[in-house]
């Protein structure tokens, strides 16, 4: 029998991925992780964390939650490590840490957050690694469908590619100030996700929360 493609199946893979990525989200927050550095720099570093989060999500897509059972790591232990470490970079946005760190150094920023947190947990993050996986098992019976929603993957993940590399645009726009206000509420926004995160571990692995 011929593998047929669902169109609308493959738009809510689509849909779902755009959703929990979130690269329109995602922009500002580059924005302030790469405040002040070169064009091409930032470029650098929005090409490599795209990178890193296709191959870290297709991994999962391919072998689903078992590469983490290799590992001997539950999801609910991925989802609180990694709002912990989210948090922490939270707090170095609200608190401006990697500004006075620099300041008192005196040299080169040589920061690089395109693995973390970029890469992991910002873009590939347990809500995207858990839907990547559930799409795929849907669709491991048709290979079509299955190709396809690596491919509606790959979309979401150019869109992020492409906000991105608009950074500059929206730096000059927000201004000095703008940038700094931006910083400060999405360093907020990211602590709450980051809590999000554990919350959403701790209920997973059995913890009731009220």
């Amino acid at each position: 029998m011929v593998s047929v493609i669902d169109y609308a199946a493959l738009f809510t893979a689509f849909a779902t991925l755009f959703v929990v990525i979130d690269p329109i989200g995602l922009a500002p927050i580059f924005v302030a992780l790469t405040q002040g550095m070169a064009p091409q720099k930032r470029k650098a570093i929005a090409l490599r964390a795209c990178v890193i989060a296709f191959v870290i999500l297709s991994l999962f897509g391919l072998l689903g939650d078992s590469v983490l059972g290799f590992a001997g790591i539950s999801m609910p232990a991925f989802q609180i490590a990694g709002g912990a470490l989210l948090f922490l970079t939270a707090l170095e946005m609200l608190f401006e840490l990697r500004g006075k760190r620099r300041s008192d150094k005196r040299e080169d920023d040589d920061r690089d957050p395109s693995v973390f947190p970029l890469g992991i947990p910002l873009i590939a993050g347990p809500g995207a690694i858990a839907s990547i996986i559930l799409l795929t098992n849907d669709a491991r019976e048709n290979s079509w469908q299955f190709v396809g929603v690596f491919g509606a993957m790959f979309v979401v993940i150019l869109a992020v590619v492409a906000l991105f590399m608009m950074a500059g645009v929206i730096e000059r726009g927000l201004g000095k100030t703008g940038i700094l206000v931006v910083s400060r509420l999405f360093g907020m926004l990211l602590a709450a996700l980051a809590v999000q995160f554990i919350l959403n571990g701790l209920t997973n692995f059995g913890i009731a929360i009220n």
